[in-house]
């Protein structure tokens, strides 16, 4: 997607040394645009758990290019001793993306196929560039898919735009580029279909205030930041046609763990009859987990990201302020799960599905035996 109408994805090579991968450093945006280069495993490791990268897909993608990293550094005599610790070192920083195991996982498939270090390095450098490739083109199927579902919708509002209301990022930040829920509403856009997004602050790392809007505002799209609380009145009153969000981790049983507030929403959203989507490609799905309230694991951070909050003052810098007294206790569980019953589909890069066991098993007929 574009800033500053250039071209940008979330994760890449440095062109002239690959032994370099370049991130956007999102803890500064949308008032600063950074550039952080990323050479040792406790680099990535860093970037995940600190939050210099985010979302599902990108959580993947990063951990994809650390493995390639850990084979860059590991010593030839303790090689797979070295690999096995780094995994895990990048596995433990955020329990609950789904797409941080498989991407771990699928280099070490790799590695341990390998002969010497110089293959590994080889090969898991080419599999990590196949995983972001993977991922960008997923969400840009994720986009079209979701984009007839817009359209159905447009066609009844005599050209007034489709109000969209979505939770957090799940836009190209939180992937390679076009992200999972906004790549519906980036097509549409596209196509010449008026569209409006209803843009959750997302407390307390306020990634909708702080990315979202920021996305959407460099691709031209017209979009409200509201506070998270807002959703429900607006949908009483006939201001939401749709709502789309991402995923951290999908069960095949359509259960759904996305960023805290998602299942107020959908509570919502249901009671007022309006569509709920989640936008996913398919590494966010776990085939292990039947229950997602009962089976997937619940991050929980430091109560300081709920007690402090940083913004730009007057003198254009960033300052971070302390909203309740000192010492207060917070806490901040960083998702919850939403029930497939309250979920109308999946847009996925294979299609349209419902949140159904049965009806995901056949669209991933490949995948029953995971």
């Amino acid at each position: 997607m574009k800033v500053n109408n250039q071209h940008y994805r979330t994760i890449w090579p440095d062109p002239d040394n690959k032994k370099i991968i370049k991130i956007i450093d999102q803890r500064y945006l949308p008032h600063r645009f950074i550039i952080e280069d990323l050479c040792t495993v406790d680099d990535f490791a860093a970037s995940i758990k600190e939050m210099h990268v985010r979302g599902a897909g990108l959580i993947g993608a990063t951990a994809g290019f650390a493995m390639y990293c850990a084979c860059l550094n590991a010593p030839e005599k303790n090689f797979t001793a070295s690999i096995t610790n780094d995994s895990q070192k990048i596995i433990q920083t955020r329990p609950t993306a789904k797409n941080l195991t498989w991407a771990v996982d699928r280099q070490i498939t790799v590695i341990n196929k390998c002969a010497t270090k110089e293959e590994c390095i080889e090969k898991t450098f080419k599999e990590a560039c196949d995983i972001a490739d993977e991922d960008a083109d997923f969400c840009r199927r994720i986009g079209e898919h979701g984009l007839q579902l817009i359209k159905e919708i447009s066609k009844k509002k005599s050209g007034e735009p489709v109000n969209i209301l979505t939770h957090c990022n799940a836009g190209w930040l939180a992937f390679v580029d076009y992200g999972s829920a906004t790549a519906p509403i980036y097509a549409a856009h596209k196509a010449g279909i008026k569209v409006h997004v209803w843009v959750d602050e997302t407390r307390p790392w306020l990634q909708g205030a702080r990315l979202t809007c920021w996305e959407l505002q460099e691709e031209n799209v017209p979009n409200t930041l509201i506070a998270d609380n807002t959703g429900g009145h607006l949908m009483q009153h006939g201001k939401v046609d749709m709502v789309i969000v991402g995923t951290d981790r999908t069960t095949f049983t359509g259960d759904v763990a996305n960023k805290i507030g998602t299942y107020l929403k959908a509570l919502s959203a249901k009671d007022n009859n309006i569509p709920f989507y989640v936008a996913l490609p398919s590494s966010t799905f776990d085939w292990q987990i039947e229950d997602g309230v009962k089976q997937i694991p619940i991050e929980e951070r430091s109560g300081n990201e709920v007690n402090y909050v940083t913004g730009l003052n007057d003198k254009n810098e960033l300052e971070t302020v302390l909203v309740p007294l000192k010492d207060t206790k917070s806490a901040n569980y960083s998702f919850d799960v939403t029930p497939a019953r309250l979920i109308t589909s999946l847009i996925t890069e294979r299609g349209v599905v419902a949140a159904k066991r049965e009806e995901i098993l056949k669209m991933y007929p490949d995948k029953k035996s995971e």
